[in-house]
């Protein structure tokens, strides 16, 4: 008799993540016990931690390097109902398996979670906070949001678009066309290094900059360079 299908696809583009990597892929070990997969997909890590981590995954795929690339080629060989798009950085709330089994037994054709900044900084808590009501009214939802959606709804708006930058932006834009997301306010919480790097203002400066040359139509590999990551 044939194994049941997993009942969510959980994928995770990764790229020299380092020792951080373990455990995070270790923490989805309970959602592996519960009937999901877990997919691994390297852009080309060069530091050993794909190969150390292997044996907290399902399978670990190859593809070339850009997130948005990495996580359609993971789409594209996942056997569940639901894909789940994580961030290497990211944790799932350890209470969210339930809800997640809801969702892909139900109707909902995508959503995200709120977020929380992995750090005690007043600061970044407020940044938190901001990002999920700006989430919740435009519905546009950013990857590190955990975004989830149907599969065949992703295959119908053909996946992320392959661009350097802003790729969970563009698939938020054409999933809107079909329905509002679903906003669990459960909390992922995500690495404060990008902020702790580069400092709260400058980076909320630069975020908002690119966001809004994004929407006037700046190429992405342009942003992309603004952001410090060198487009393949």
């Amino acid at each position: 008799m044939a194994a049941a299908p997993p009942f969510l696809s959980i994928i995770v583009p990764v790229l020299d993540e380092g020792p951080r990597l373990q455990d995070q892929l270790q923490a989805l070990a309970p959602w592996r016990c519960a009937g999901a997969e877990v997919l691994l997909i390297d852009g080309g890590s060069s530091d050993g931690s794909v190969q150390a981590a292997a044996r907290w995954v399902d399978r670990v795929l190859l593809a070339p390097r850009g997130r948005a690339s990495q996580m359609n080629a993971g789409a594209a060989q996942a056997l569940g109902e639901l894909l789940l798009f994580l961030h290497a950085d990211t944790s799932l709330p350890d209470d969210a398996l339930p809800q997640l089994q809801a969702l892909s037994a139900g109707q909902a054709r995508w959503g995200r979670f709120d977020v929380r900044i992995d750090s005690p900084r007043p600061l970044l808590r407020v940044v938190s906070w901001l990002m999920n009501q700006r989430s919740r009214l435009s519905g546009v939802a950013t990857g590190d949001q955990a975004m989830f959606v149907r599969r065949q709804v992703f295959e119908a708006v053909g996946g992320f678009p392959d661009i350097a930058l802003m790729e969970d932006i563009a698939l938020s834009r054409r999933l809107l066309r079909l329905a509002r997301p679903e906003c669990l306010r459960l909390r992922v919480r995500t690495s404060a290094r990008r902020w702790e790097k580069h400092g709260v203002w400058p980076t909320i400066a630069l975020m908002w900059c690119l966001r809004a040359a994004f929407f006037v139509g700046v190429h992405p590999d342009r942003l992309a360079r603004m952001y410090g990551y060198k487009p393949r």
